[in-house]
């Protein structure tokens, strides 16, 4: 009996690797047998999936939500940079994120070297809020001026944001409506706003770059919000920069290449970056990810 239920158990957690682009393409049943065909892959396309058919839709272009994962924005034809922040991120022992905290969101959509910004902020609102608002905002935009069946690319520095949204975690909270496996789903209307926004796109991609780095386009969206929440603090009325043109060599210059898969981040070095440590978990995270216990993590 026991090992029925532990059969059943598994069954429950047996997930479907889709690779869309990488060495060989196909439907994979376990993470490494799909991770092989990804590794070090340019420009590599997969998601995971509850069942075999979503897999195989997804590798045939059926039922996209702007799901994909991709490392080459340079086919596209609109690139897309958000960000958010706030002044306390509540993340220190008493250090709770006040009503009078200032915090921002901002984001760059870059078309035919054209620059436009968007930026907007809230006082007591916390960082992931302002992330998941910075792309809502500009996925708003981008169908309010008829843009979303352009190729878009959109990069951001946030893995809250980008996992929600390229590891399944969204679709896991609408069939709970709109909510955790544990509980109440924080900055729930924001992510209901997004899930209805993005089926909209018939060509979405998604890069994650590090923050604070190399990469200009994430670089001034960071500025930008930075300067919302001086004016904030400051009491003054936010300003928006005008859309402006930019020249083909500054449009190079925003270094969209520099943008990352989520699974590709750098991790920091420390004291504990040993080689046999790293191995193992690795080997638990692999053996957690195909048990699906690491889909909702936020």
């Amino acid at each position: 009996m026991l090992c029925y239920f532990v059969l059943i158990w598994r069954l429950n957690f047996i997930k479907f690797y889709a690779v869309k682009k990488g060495r060989q393409p196909g439907v994979y049943t376990t993470w490494p047998a799909a991770q092989k065909q990804i590794s070090k892959f340019p420009g590599a396309v997969f998601k995971s999936f509850q069942t075999k058919k979503e897999a195989e839709d997804f590798i045939a272009g059926k039922g996209g939500n702007g799901n994909l994962v991709t490392s080459e924005p340079n086919d596209s034809e609109i690139v897309v940079y958000t960000d958010g922040g706030s002044r306390n991120h509540g993340n220190v022992a008493g250090g709770h994120v006040k009503d009078t905290d200032p915090a921002a969101w901002a984001y760059l959509i870059i078309k035919d070297g054209v620059r436009i910004p968007g930026t907007g902020g809230e006082f007591g609102a916390t960082n992931n809020r302002m992330e998941i608002m910075g792309l809502r905002n500009a996925l708003q935009y981008l169908v309010d001026e008829e843009l979303n069946e352009k190729k878009v690319h959109v990069i951001a520095d946030s893995k809250y944001v980008l996992d929600a949204i390229t590891l399944g975690w969204l679709a896991g909270w609408r069939k709970r409506g709109y909510k955790r496996s544990q509980g109440e789903l924080k900055n729930r209307e924001l992510w209901q706003d997004i899930d209805k926004l993005l089926p909209k796109f018939t060509n979405i991609v998604y890069s994650w770059t590090k923050g604070h780095a190399d990469n200009d386009g994430n670089v001034y969206v960071d500025e930008l919000l930075n300067k919302t929440m001086d004016q904030m603090t400051a009491g003054k009325e936010v300003t928006v920069p005008k859309p402006h043109q930019v020249s083909k060599q500054a449009t190079k210059s925003i270094k969209v290449n520099s943008a990352k898969k989520p699974e590709n981040a750098e991790p920091k070095k420390n004291r504990d970056d040993n080689p046999k440590i790293k191995e193992s978990v690795e080997a638990i995270k692999e053996n957690l990810w195909q048990l699906g216990l690491f889909d909702d993590k936020n």
